[in-house]
């Protein structure tokens, strides 16, 4: 999403990660945390969190958008990594951006992925005036896989792809299910 944006959903407030020690910190959580690493390939200690913390943000600066995290509205307990950032993989996905999610484990199961995924659509198409919008997940990881088709993306089974971040060592993760919408596509 763009930097500087503040989404606001009922429950859920969306903003651009800050660089805070709290915001550093639930960032290492949502990139060591076993639960919520099932369908991902590696766990980061602080350090390694905190490199990649800098990375992204130097990316978003880059693009003028990019990766979120979701809190609680009326607390502003931090519940997810979540936005819209311009894929990397462009060889493998095409050029475009992606819409992702990551929250902790006591967020599942309350909707609340799937109620910032149509905050994001929104902002993504009514705002930003982008012309389409991406999502992939392994094709084993059946909950974000209900959100993409939740939030009314379709899938794209002729660009079901091998994920090239994935090591070998790992097939389990590998093979990713693609998803797409496109701005004039009925939004749910």
């Amino acid at each position: 999403m763009r930097l500087d944006t503040t989404l606001t959903t009922r429950r859920l407030r969306i903003r651009t990660w800050e660089d805070s020690e709290a915001d550093r910190a639930f960032f290492h959580r949502v990139n060591s945390d076993e639960a919520m690493l099932k369908f991902y390939p590696f766990r980061r200690n602080r350090s390694e969190a905190d490199d990649l913390f800098d990375l992204m943000r130097a990316r978003n600066h880059e693009t003028g958008f990019g990766w979120a995290v979701a809190e609680d509205r009326d607390t502003a307990a931090p519940l997810g990594f979540t936005g819209l950032a311009k894929i990397r993989d462009e060889e493998v996905m095409g050029t475009g951006v992606e819409i992702g999610w990551r929250y902790v484990p006591e967020a599942w199961g309350k909707g609340l992925a799937t109620e910032a995924a149509r905050a994001l659509l929104a902002h993504g198409f009514d705002e930003m005036g982008l012309d389409r919008i991406v999502a992939f997940a392994v094709t084993t990881n059946t909950p974000s896989l209900a959100v993409m088709r939740r939030i009314g993306m379709t899938a794209q089974p002729d660009r079901d792809f091998d994920h090239p971040g994935v090591p070998d060592t790992m097939p389990h993760l590998k093979r990713h299910a693609f998803y797409q919408m496109q701005a004039g596509d009925p939004r749910l």
